[in-house]
Formats: C-alpha cells, structure tokens, sequence
C-alpha cells in the first residue's frame, strides 16, 4: 500500500510515452525535452584522468565544489546580473534543477500549505508539490500563455508560500518579459512570501524575446529562490548537475534536506560542470541558432494545417503547444499520432490542460540530419488526422 499523499501525485507522462513509442518501432519522438547536441568536447579531455584520483571516490562537500561554486559565481555575474554575497545569498549544486526544486518546496512549506502555479505548469513541479504535501494552487495564465497578474494576485491566501515562474516557459514556449517577472516579485515581496523562478533555459530565446532573471535586482534576494540547470544549455541532461540561488535564511535548511536526500553532488559531474561553464554561453548559443530554424520549420507545418489545429506560439525553450480541433482526448490523440503516423508527442492534460485537447511537441532534439524526415512525417501525420 501507498500513502494517500503519493495517490494524488500525478503519473509521469514520459514513461508512458516511452512505452508508446518502444511499442511502435520508427517512431521519432517529440516527446521529451532534451537537446540534440553533446556536452561541450572539452569536458571529456579534462575528465580523462580523474577516476584515479582520492576525491573522485569519497563524499565532498554538500553545497559543491569550490572550484564549480566559482564558476557558477562568475557565470551568474555575468550571463545574469546575479550577484552572490555571503550575508545575502548563496549557490548550492544539485542533480539537477528538479532536485532543486523539490529540496526547495520542502524547505519553505508545511503540510497544507499552497505553491502557486501558472498553468499550464511543468508537470514536475506539481508532482514535487503534492509529493511534499503542499497544494498546487493552478492560475490559468492569459491565451497567449503569458501570466494573469491579476488572477496570481487574487490566488494568494495565508497558506500561500511562494509563486513559480517558468521562463523560458515549459510547455508553453512563452518568454515572460521583464515587467511582468518584477511585477510578481514586488507581489512576492509585498506578501513576503518566495518567488521560485525556473530559468532551465535561459539561454534559448528566439526573434527579439529576452530572458530576464528577477534575483538581478538588488532588493529580490531576500525573497528569490532561482533554478538553474546544464541539462539543456550543455546537453547534460544523463550528467544530473543543476544549481539553485537561494536567500541566506534557507541555507541551513537546504543542508539538511540535501544531506538526506543526496549528502553530495557527484565528483566527476561537477568537474564536467566546471569545464562546460568556462566553455560559456557561445556554446548553447550557437546550438540555440538550428534549434531556432527547426521550430521555425515546424510553425510553418503547423500554419500550414491550421484547418485541424490551432497556430502555436514559441518564443522560447524547446516547445510548441499545439490545440487541436478534434473532440478526441489528448491521450487518444498522442496515441493515435505514435501508432498511424509514428510522431510522438505529450498529451497536455499532463500539465493541467484537461477542457480542450492539446499535444506539446518537442523540437530540441530534432538532429541536423534527419530534420528534413522529421518535418516531412509530421507534416503527413497532420495531413492525415
């Protein structure tokens, strides 16, 4: 038997596609967010000699290595205008930013109490919520999925502890603009409750959207709680390294939780970590100009079928979140696109899309070489439904 609390977690929706997808051989999946490119060549010199040395095989310290914290100091510095100082703020390295997240959720919420997320939310986050006994509290954002201020101020109760941003966004492909991320941090502050915000990728916007990262300014530290990840900017995703910035005041509570859960990040990944931040940002950049042209690629297969589906907005990350005109449930139209026309993609109830059916579509992991065969198969898929 399981607790009541694990019941009403949501499923993962990736295995279940997976399952999908291994069941229909040929089948090119734009399911799961990940990027097509490789870590940077330069990690894989610079590991060559480590698995025989002391450090590589014993526990070190819980927050990171010194030698990443400093990277990651200077790269939040400058890619971010993020500034770490002891009696403020601090860096600690997780396995990636869901850990982050989770460790974070159990450190500033008691049984009960309310995250607030705009949604469509990424799925993970409302699954490390309730898994915490926290209530996700869902605000619908606007119809160009771009945040409902006034709805997120209304949702605000005396159990609420923090609002979430995603931006980029997942799944949406939204890219908030910066008055409206120092709009809810002002809130957040005003309430005096925590603005978590998930800048997973960062790096990935396109046409002239930015991305902005609210802990810049100088009065969000005490209430501004930032993800970071190397899974998508660095094709980490298999190497688990992720970091939060968090206020000062959650340091020894993120100890704790940390040593429980992972006593410290792993050696070798950190040492990659190291590597991949003195690469820099040309490195996710430069990927980030073909997975620009691919979606560009895409939007034009899904104008082009605007007869069964909805023109999607991508301002950034890796998504299209597409709604259909059909009154087939998402489930059975994820499905029937994997097993007739071998193109995956995420049915949206997964994350809280359950009035109308939408399919998110990955374009990150669409390879150079098999660009113009994805593009063609998903342009007779839609032709054919």
């Amino acid at each position: 038997m399981t607790t009541a609390r694990l019941n009403d977690v949501l499923d993962p929706v990736i295995p279940t596609v997976a399952e999908w997808i291994s069941n229909s051989p040929g089948t090119i999946s734009l399911g799961q967010g990940v990027a097509y490119f490789p870590p940077p060549e330069e990690i894989f010199n610079s590991l060559k000699n480590l698995s025989d040395t002391k450090e590589t095989n014993t526990y070190g310290p819980c927050f990171g290595l010194q030698i990443l914290l400093n990277s990651i100091s200077k790269k939040l510095q400058s890619d971010n205008n993020i500034i770490i100082s002891d009696t403020e703020n601090f860096i600690m390295v997780t396995a990636g930013s869901n850990m982050g997240f989770s460790h974070v959720i159990q450190a500033i919420g008691d049984i009960g109490d309310e995250i607030i997320l705009p949604s469509p939310y990424y799925f993970n986050h409302h699954m490390a919520t309730t898994l915490a006994g926290l209530k996700p509290v869902c605000v619908p954002v606007k119809e160009n999925f771009q945040l409902d201020l006034d709805a997120i101020s209304s949702a605000i109760t005396p159990r609420t502890k923090a609002i979430v941003t995603v931006s980029p966004n997942n799944p949406t492909g939204a890219v908030y603009p910066e008055a409206d991320l120092v709009a809810i941090n002002l809130l957040c502050a005003d309430k005096n409750i925590y603005h978590i915000s998930d800048e997973a990728y960062e790096y990935f916007t396109f046409d002239q959207n930015l991305h902005y990262s609210p802990a810049s300014s100088s009065s969000a530290k005490p209430h501004t709680i930032s993800l970071f990840s190397l899974s998508k900017s660095y094709g980490f995703a298999g190497w688990r390294i992720g970091y939060l910035v968090a206020p000062k005041c959650l340091r020894k509570s993120l100890q704790k939780i940390q040593d429980t859960h992972l006593i410290c990040p792993p050696y070798i990944t950190q040492m990659a970590a190291t590597q991949a931040l003195e690469v820099g940002m040309k490195y996710p950049k430069k990927h980030g100009e073909f997975i620009c042209s691919t979606r560009d690629a895409m939007l034009d297969i899904f104008n082009e079928n605007s007869n069964i589906c909805s023109p999607p907005i991508s301002q950034g990350a890796f998504y299209l979140l597409v709604k259909f005109n059909t009154k087939s449930n998402p489930e059975k139209l994820a499905q029937q696109l994997i097993q007739k026309h071998k193109i995956a993609a995420l049915p949206a109830t997964t994350f809280g899309l359950t009035k109308q059916t939408y399919l998110r579509f990955s374009f990150g992991a669409v390879l150079p070489s098999s660009r113009e065969q994805t593009c063609k198969q998903l342009n007779n898929a839609l032709r054919s439904l």
